[in-house]
């Protein structure tokens, strides 16, 4: 993104300039005490995917590899059989179970390996390209397929196949430079075609690069013991159907480095195109700088938090998120572990202190913390439609939070600890539609520079109450219904006038009469003893 970088090992500090417009949030940015980082303003946050992939690196090139035709005739084809293999062509050897390729061309795999693996080995320049034409490898030893060496490496679904990959459950070499996943390359990687992928990661990850990795299209299920799709330098997807269940991370970008020699980010995820599903038992998708949606429609059904980054842009599609904990999380790095310890040091009876913190906050329901720092991080939704129903924080930022236009519905925390809207910095919404319902108990509202806002607070409603916002003529200007309790709501609509006087109705009936604009008493971190 065209903004200043995060150094998710730095201290971020507090900005007087980013006054929210009503408390303080629950957030905690990222900290060690070393050095501070720059806070974003909302004049730095990018509102489209270009603007926003600007500075990363460059993933068209690897893309494009996808679009490449090549003469079939001078295809090698790999016919896998049981425990054996034949090779017809240059380029690839059979030993057994094993498969070598070791030089770029273009190798058909098709049949069935019931104990085996195609390694790639080529270290001369130019493309290999794998084309799985009904292909269902499975190992005892590591990878179904391993890329150690390559230029760049291209997998085609051929038209019509069904393919299947399994690894190993204990890997044979656990070595820190080794395969680890179902699916493995150390190079670059694009996924393609319109076949069908089902891949197993037994021991680890099920498809992993250990630098660029780009998914095209195809038909693609993934299953995992820890992340799903993992790539290091980015992990781009286009366009296909991607179905991602990981005990991990459902998808993941995990270079942390911030930039490569030439100065380009590196580390972030993009979702532009396809349809994605991810039911994870960690992060839904996770990058360690930015997170992309453009015009993909992602579903997180399941996930401890559904989207993390240091920074994190909607401009179109459809984003449906399930978390229990924060549903959107602009902060610096992985906060699971960290909020495991500090909820079992809460319950030793003994404070969270700066090593047991959580980087994305205090654990759920553990309420916020006051005077908090606002750091390089920003969460923007500038298009799509967004729907939130989270166990903590709905849409959480330890920088600036901005909604610009779209249609964004949050379902929020049913505890007091947490808020449906929890920004360090500032919370703008001067487009699109917002409608955020949840607990009282951490309630932010909009700040300057934002469109008309409503926020109302009330006896417990709930799933299943029908709540709309009325304005003076008896027009109604919001509706939503419940899927859990709630005791506050904040809409903020170009259909609502600051100074107006709206009637909050449950069911038919008045629960609260408000004025737009106007924080109501008694909530926040001001109410907390």
């Amino acid at each position: 993104m065209t903004i200043r970088r995060p150094n998710r090992f730095l201290t971020a500090t507090l900005s007087g300039a980013l006054a929210i417009g009503a408390l303080a949030g629950c957030s905690t940015a990222a900290a060690t005490p070393t050095d501070t980082a720059s806070p974003v303003t909302i004049s730095d946050v990018a509102t489209s995917v270009d603007d926003a992939l600007a500075d990363n690196e460059d993933y068209t090139e690897l893309a494009a590899l996808a679009d490449e035709t090549w003469d079939t005739a001078s295809e090698t084809t790999v016919a896998l059989d049981g425990d054996g293999a034949t090779v017809s062509g240059d380029g690839a050897t059979a030993d057994g179970s094993t498969v070598t390729i070791s030089a770029p061309g273009t190798y058909r795999i098709s049949g069935t390996l019931d104990d085996g693996q195609v390694i790639v080995s080529s270290e001369a320049d130019g493309l290999v390209r794998l084309v799985l034409d009904g292909t269902d490898i499975t190992s005892s030893t590591g990878s179904a397929i391993a890329v150690t060496q390559a230029d760049d490496v291209s997998v085609v679904l051929a038209d019509g196949s069904s393919n299947s990959l399994t690894d190993a459950s204990t890997y044979e070499d656990t070595s820190e430079d080794a395969p680890n996943a179902a699916l493995f390359s150390s190079d670059s990687m694009v996924i393609s075609g319109t076949g069908a992928l089902n891949v197993t990661g037994r021991s680890n990850d099920g498809i992993a690069s250990k630098d660029g990795l780009v998914i095209t299209s195809g038909d693609i299920t993934v299953t995992a013991v820890d992340d799903g799709v993992r790539g290091k330098d980015f992990l781009v997807v286009t366009g296909g159907t991607l179905d991602a269940d990981a005990t991990g991370d459902g998808l993941k970008a995990d270079n942390e480095d911030g930039t490569n020699d030439d100065g380009e980010t590196v580390g972030y995820a993009a979702l532009l195109g396809g349809e994605i599903t991810v039911a994870s038992g960690d992060d839904g998708v996770h990058a360690e700088s930015d997170l992309l949606v453009g015009d993909a429609t992602v579903t997180v059904s399941e996930s401890v938090e559904g989207l993390e980054a240091a920074h994190i842009l909607v401009t179109d599609g459809t984003v449906d998120v399930t978390s229990s904990d924060d549903g959107f999380n602009a902060a610096g790095g992985t906060s699971t572990a960290a909020t495991a310890e500090a909820a079992e040091t809460a319950a030793e009876g003994e404070p969270p202190t700066s090593d047991t913190m959580p980087e994305g906050g205090p654990p759920q329901g553990g309420g916020g913390m006051p005077g908090e720092a606002a750091g390089d991080f920003s969460l923007a939704i500038a298009g799509g439609t967004v729907t939130v129903d989270a166990g903590g924080d709905g849409l959480d930022s330890n920088g600036t939070l901005t909604v610009s236009g779209g249609d964004v519905t949050v379902f929020g925390p049913t505890d007091g600890g947490n808020g449906t809207l929890d920004s360090a910095g500032a919370i703008t919404v001067d487009g699109g539609t917002l409608i955020a319902v949840g607990s009282s108990g951490m309630l932010q509202t909009p700040g300057d520079g934002s469109e008309g806002w409503v926020a109302a607070t009330f006896d417990t409603l709930g799933a299943g109450t029908d709540l709309v916002v009325v304005d003076a003529s008896g027009s109604t200007v919001a509706e939503v219904t419940l899927t859990k309790d709630v005791q506050a709501l904040v809409l903020a609509s170009s259909a609502v006038t600051s100074g107006e006087e709206y009637t909050i109705q449950a069911d038919g009936a008045e629960v609260a009469t408000v004025t737009a604009g106007d924080t109501p008493e008694g909530t926040g971190m001001a109410a907390r003893p």
